[in-house]
């Protein structure tokens, strides 16, 4: 439940709207709210026993990266998935963006820095990668704190800001409902070649190994999202 205090009182609302937001994109992403469904604020708050306030907030952050979308007088609906040109276009937008921030990133990179894009290889190799999003959370969360890492040590607020509309990882893990993490020993293998390209303080090779990881994410996104068509193309058979 919310503390009405003044000590600690943002603190506590950023920490419950962080918590409500994982919650609604938990649903998003197992399927339990499917393309335009309506998302209420007010019966949200009530399932979870919490104000208004950070069911908001977490829309409000899951519509800056186009996961639902906003109607006046309307509300918050869940946004569609990305058709494959859409799909195409996210790819191309990382590519333009990720591999300069791994550029900018070498030239800023210092020992925690390092570490923590380490410890995020770490957690890529322990976590699970199941069909459901409760397995291949950790897997997501590990993966997108690798890049997120770059992005923010690139240290160019208005590149950061580009990076984060684009919500490349919401929408691509969209695509492993039913599926689970298929790609997760190619990623691996690339976050590494980038790691070492960081560590030997080589910025042109740290944007082409960035380069290739993304060109490689976005054949496999392909393969994926001709996968979850043929899954939910088979559903609608069987349900019909």
């Amino acid at each position: 439940m919310e503390k009405d205090v003044s000590s600690g009182a943002w603190v506590q609302r950023s920490i419950l709207a962080d918590q409500v937001y994982k919650e609604i994109l938990s649903r998003l992403m197992d399927g339990q709210l499917k393309s335009g469904d309506p998302i209420s604020i007010d019966g949200t708050a009530r399932e979870l026993g919490v104000s208004p306030t950070p069911v908001r907030e977490a829309l409000a952050r899951l519509e800056s990266t186009n996961m639902v979308v906003r109607a006046a007088l309307r509300g918050y609906r869940v946004a569609p998935l990305l058709t494959h040109e859409e799909l195409l276009d996210l790819m191309d937008a990382r590519l333009l963006i990720e591999p300069y921030n791994a550029e900018l990133a070498c030239t800023r990179a210092d020992p925690p820095f390092l570490a923590a894009l380490e410890r995020s290889i770490d957690d890529l190799r322990e976590a699970p990668n199941g069909p459901h999003f409760s397995d291949y959370r950790s897997y997501w969360e590990a993966d997108e704190r690798f890049h997120r890492l770059i992005a923010e040590q690139a240290d160019n607020k208005f590149v950061l800001g580009a990076y984060e509309s684009l919500g490349g990882h919401v929408h691509r893990c969209r695509l492993f409902s039913g599926l689970g993490v298929q790609d997760a020993r190619s990623a691996i293998e690339e976050h590494a070649r980038i790691l070492k390209a960081l560590r030997r303080g080589d910025a042109a090779a740290a944007r082409i190994a960035m380069a290739g990881h993304i060109c490689g994410v976005r054949e496999r996104a392909i393969h994926e999202y001709e996968s979850a068509d043929r899954v939910d193309r088979g559903a609608r058979s069987e349900s019909a």
